[in-house]
């Protein structure tokens, strides 16, 4: 019966500059809810956070999804945020959101007061996951391998006595050439490989314009391999796949254009080295309380052989080509299945 159905709110867009990207995964979603058996189980029902923050109804919010022409004026259709506690029919919350106010913790806060389960990690892991800085703290503690770094906050960048320390560990620690990110964000938003320490200042300071928190790390030469990891109390990790590029480094132009960037899954690597890139990416998520879903992303020099693990994402991109999904299609499970499964695991 109808009352048996689960409605799932697919929450997607918000005050990120991943906003379209969150559209695309939230479209995926979506479709995958409605596709055969699992329409006969859930009820999927979008709630789109617009680029200023606000909330909108399911009408408007299937128009942004669709790209429909006939929906009604913007303001109209916003939802009171004092009303979410009371929104009863949502049964489990599903965040198709990427970046800050996304999978940083604040939502999942949100979702956590209202009573209801969501997928993917709590506030815990998803602010660890946010935070490159915090993230890489925690990597550390466990030692788990990674590649060298430093980090600094936007103030420190008008202190002339602490940026000459920061050039000298540069030159003792990470080396040109080396990579400035803003410690919270995704997508490769803000980034910049600098050859020279004109360009890392320039780096510095373009990072700061997205970030009050900078991590410098150095450039490995080296494969950009990815692992998926599926479950909370019973992890599983997907097969690993490898990112190939045209472009000097994976930039968010060539992680979005078919014609700059390809995929090999499952990458070609002897069965040693993969399997203990599967064991550290649910290692590395269990260090930082990262569960339900993420993508674990890692570095691999052949001449040495050593894997580094580079970050964890834990909502990560949910296209269609998305590397996420395609890793566990490549491992035996569907799109459509693998999102059933990921509201289930959201239930334990």
């Amino acid at each position: 019966m109808f009352s048996n159905k689960q409605v799932i709110g697919v929450v997607f867009g918000g005050k990120s500059s991943e906003h379209e990207v969150s559209i695309k995964s939230a479209k995926t979603i979506y479709n995958a809810l409605r596709y055969l058996s699992n329409k006969e189980r859930y009820i999927a029902r979008p709630i789109y956070i617009d680029k200023y923050g606000y909330w909108h109804d399911y009408i408007f919010s299937e128009s942004i999804l669709f790209d429909k022409k006939d929906h009604l004026i913007f303001e109209e259709r916003r939802i009171n945020l004092t009303n979410l506690s009371n929104m009863e029919d949502i049964d489990v919350w599903f965040p198709c959101l990427h970046g800050p106010n996304g999978e940083d913790g604040v939502i999942q806060g949100l979702f956590k007061s209202t009573g209801k389960p969501f997928v993917g990690s709590g506030v815990l892991g998803s602010a660890l996951g946010m935070d490159k800085i915090a993230m890489k703290s925690v990597f550390k503690s466990y030692n788990l391998p990674q590649v060298p770094y430093i980090s600094l906050n936007k103030p420190d960048i008008q202190n002339n006595l602490y940026m000459k320390s920061i050039y000298e560990q540069i030159n003792k620690i990470i080396s040109y050439p080396c990579f400035i990110k803003p410690a919270n964000l995704g997508s490769s938003v803000g980034i910049t490989k600098a050859y020279s320490k004109e360009e890392f200042i320039a780096g510095i300071e373009f990072a700061a314009k997205y970030d009050e928190r900078i991590i410098v790390e150095k450039s490995i030469e080296g494969r950009e391999l990815e692992c998926g990891i599926l479950g909370k109390s019973i992890m599983k990790s997907s097969v690993v796949g490898e990112v190939k590029f045209q472009t000097d480094w994976y930039t968010y132009e060539s992680k979005y254009n078919a014609n700059l960037s390809s995929t090999i899954i499952p990458a070609d690597l002897n069965i040693e080295i993969s399997n203990k890139i599967q064991k550290l990416a649910i290692e590395a998520c269990k260090a930082i309380n990262a569960y339900g879903l993420a993508r674990v992303d890692f570095f691999y020099q052949e001449s040495t052989q050593q894997i580094y693990i580079n970050e964890v994402n834990t909502l990560p991109g949910f296209t269609k080509t998305s590397m996420y999904p395609t890793l566990w299609e490549a491992s035996g499970l569907k799109l459509e299945k693998l999102v059933a499964n990921l509201i289930e695991i959201a239930k334990e």
